[in-house]
């Protein structure tokens, strides 16, 4: 039997996070970019100067999203884009440290089990390539840029070892969170849960009260 095909999504991180918003259709590619500041010395009578390290910019990442609802006839902006634009705006419910005003929040691209990126959204840019008659549009693109916010490579790490107990990772329990959808969205497989269970010390695992924070560990 083959595996279940991994969705990619992308996921607040912030406390008061919604549901994942699931990619209806798997980018055909994506761009990691990186740079970093060099600034050069004087050359002092030789050619080319010494050149001193001015830190590292945040790494980013830019992808292109589909979605369509052509089939069912609903609007595509409803039922799946404009929980990617709403990741744009402002939540007055979460501080900016310089202003001290409200920001949007931070998120997490996240493809199955392969790779992770925890980020903010920097760039969403929507276009509209089909329409009912009414003008209601059922066919979208979404070219999204993301900016890096968490200092680490973008593979998940392979064993507990290498991050500490639980592997740094927490997940705050929402309303409707059940072990298998929660081990969905962190591993890409529903049916890893009881490592979950396990490293929580869970009795009832059927029960997940919303508050409760979860640490999750890294599989070997």
């Amino acid at each position: 039997m083959s595996e279940q095909l991994a969705k990619a999504e992308i996921q607040s991180v912030e406390k008061n996070a919604g549901t994942p918003i699931k990619c209806m259709f798997n980018p055909k590619e994506y761009v990691f970019a990186k740079k970093n500041k060099w600034s050069p010395g004087k050359a002092k009578g030789g050619n080319v100067p010494e050149f001193e390290f001015g830190g590292g910019d945040p790494a980013t990442l830019t992808l292109q999203l589909f979605f369509d609802t052509f089939e069912t006839g609903k609007d595509v902006r409803k039922e799946h884009t404009d929980g990617v634009w709403k990741l744009m705006m402002i939540d007055e419910g979460l501080t900016d440290h310089t202003t001290q005003k409200g920001r949007p929040p931070k998120v997490r691209f996240q493809w199955g089990k392969a790779w992770s990126f925890e980020a903010v959204i920097t760039s969403v840019t929507q276009k509209f390539t089909l329409f009912k008659e009414d003008g209601t549009p059922v066919r979208a693109t979404l070219d999204v840029s993301f900016q890096q916010v968490v200092d680490e490579l973008f593979y998940p790490k392979q064993n507990p070892s290498s991050g500490g107990v639980g592997g740094g990772r927490q997940w705050t329990v929402k309303e409707g969170d059940t072990l298998a959808s929660i081990a969905y969205s962190e591993y890409g497989d529903p049916n890893r849960w009881r490592p979950i269970a396990e490293a929580n010390r869970l009795a009832r695992v059927r029960r997940l009260r919303p508050g409760t924070t979860l640490e999750i560990p890294n599989l070997a």
